[in-house]
Protein backbone atom coordinates (compact mmCIF):
# COMPACT_ATOMS: atom_id res chain seq x y z
CA UNK A 1 0.00 0.00 0.00
CA UNK A 2 1.25 3.47 -0.89
CA UNK A 3 1.60 5.29 2.42
CA UNK A 4 1.93 8.67 0.68
CA UNK A 5 -1.74 8.42 -0.35
CA UNK A 6 -2.72 7.66 3.25
CA UNK A 7 -0.66 10.62 4.43
CA UNK A 8 -2.44 12.98 2.03
CA UNK A 9 -5.75 11.92 3.53
CA UNK A 10 -4.71 12.63 7.12
CA UNK A 11 -2.21 15.48 6.81
CA UNK A 12 -4.73 18.09 7.97
CA UNK A 13 -5.44 16.03 11.08
CA UNK A 14 -1.74 15.42 11.72
CA UNK A 15 -0.95 19.15 11.49
CA UNK A 16 -3.92 20.01 13.71
CA UNK A 17 -2.76 17.40 16.24
CA UNK A 18 0.76 18.88 16.36
CA UNK A 19 -0.63 22.40 16.80
CA UNK A 20 -3.07 21.16 19.42
CA UNK A 21 -0.03 20.32 21.57
CA UNK A 22 1.50 23.78 21.14
CA UNK A 23 1.87 26.54 18.55
CA UNK A 24 4.63 26.20 16.00
CA UNK A 25 6.22 27.70 12.90
CA UNK A 26 6.42 25.84 9.59
CA UNK A 27 9.71 24.02 10.01
CA UNK A 28 8.90 23.22 13.66
CA UNK A 29 5.61 21.59 12.61
CA UNK A 30 7.42 19.63 9.90
CA UNK A 31 10.11 18.46 12.36
CA UNK A 32 7.54 17.39 14.96
CA UNK A 33 5.57 15.40 12.34
CA UNK A 34 8.74 13.62 11.24
CA UNK A 35 9.76 12.91 14.83
CA UNK A 36 6.30 11.40 15.40
CA UNK A 37 6.97 8.90 12.61
CA UNK A 38 5.74 10.66 9.48
CA UNK A 39 9.22 10.77 7.92
CA UNK A 40 7.83 10.92 4.37
CA UNK A 41 5.95 14.17 4.83
CA UNK A 42 7.19 16.82 2.42
CA UNK A 43 8.08 20.40 3.24
CA UNK A 44 5.75 21.83 0.59
CA UNK A 45 2.87 19.67 1.79
CA UNK A 46 3.14 20.94 5.36
CA UNK A 47 3.57 24.60 4.38
CA UNK A 48 0.63 24.29 1.96
CA UNK A 49 -1.51 22.67 4.64
CA UNK A 50 -0.70 25.44 7.12
CA UNK A 51 -1.64 28.11 4.55
CA UNK A 52 -4.86 26.30 3.62
CA UNK A 53 -5.93 25.77 7.24
CA UNK A 54 -5.16 29.44 7.96
CA UNK A 55 -7.27 30.57 4.98
CA UNK A 56 -10.06 28.26 6.16
CA UNK A 57 -10.13 30.16 9.45
CA UNK A 58 -8.84 27.27 11.59
CA UNK A 59 -5.52 28.85 12.61
CA UNK A 60 -4.25 32.08 14.05
CA UNK A 61 -0.79 33.35 13.17
CA UNK A 62 1.71 35.71 14.72
CA UNK A 63 5.31 36.66 14.06
CA UNK A 64 8.13 36.11 16.56
CA UNK A 65 11.63 37.53 16.22
CA UNK A 66 14.38 34.93 15.93
CA UNK A 67 18.00 35.21 17.03
CA UNK A 68 18.90 32.61 14.39
CA UNK A 69 17.67 34.40 11.27
CA UNK A 70 14.47 35.92 9.93
CA UNK A 71 11.32 36.31 12.00
CA UNK A 72 9.20 33.18 12.28
CA UNK A 73 5.49 32.97 11.56
CA UNK A 74 3.86 30.85 14.25
CA UNK A 75 0.52 29.12 13.87
CA UNK A 76 -1.91 28.06 16.56
CA UNK A 77 -5.39 26.60 16.75
CA UNK A 78 -8.31 28.94 17.30
CA UNK A 79 -11.88 27.94 18.21
CA UNK A 80 -12.63 26.78 14.65
CA UNK A 81 -9.37 24.82 14.53
CA UNK A 82 -10.01 23.11 17.86
CA UNK A 83 -13.48 22.12 16.67
CA UNK A 84 -12.08 20.87 13.35
CA UNK A 85 -9.42 18.89 15.23
CA UNK A 86 -11.99 17.29 17.56
CA UNK A 87 -14.28 16.32 14.67
CA UNK A 88 -11.48 14.91 12.51
CA UNK A 89 -9.93 13.04 15.45
CA UNK A 90 -13.28 11.40 16.19
CA UNK A 91 -13.74 10.46 12.53
CA UNK A 92 -10.21 9.01 12.39
CA UNK A 93 -10.70 7.00 15.61
CA UNK A 94 -13.91 5.50 14.24
CA UNK A 95 -12.28 4.69 10.88
CA UNK A 96 -9.20 3.19 12.52
CA UNK A 97 -11.37 1.01 14.80
CA UNK A 98 -13.35 -0.21 11.79
CA UNK A 99 -10.16 -1.06 9.88
CA UNK A 100 -8.67 -2.81 12.92
CA UNK A 101 -11.84 -4.88 13.23
CA UNK A 102 -11.77 -5.80 9.53
CA UNK A 103 -8.14 -6.79 9.69
CA UNK A 104 -8.71 -8.85 12.85
CA UNK A 105 -11.55 -10.71 11.13
CA UNK A 106 -9.19 -11.56 8.26
CA UNK A 107 -6.62 -13.00 10.70
CA UNK A 108 -9.21 -14.92 12.67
Amino acid sequence: MDSSQLLKGVLDLAVLAVLNERDGYGYDVLRRLREAGLEEVGDASVYGTLRRLFKAGALTSYVVASDEGPHRKYYGLNKVGRSMYATQAETWASFAATMASLLEEERG
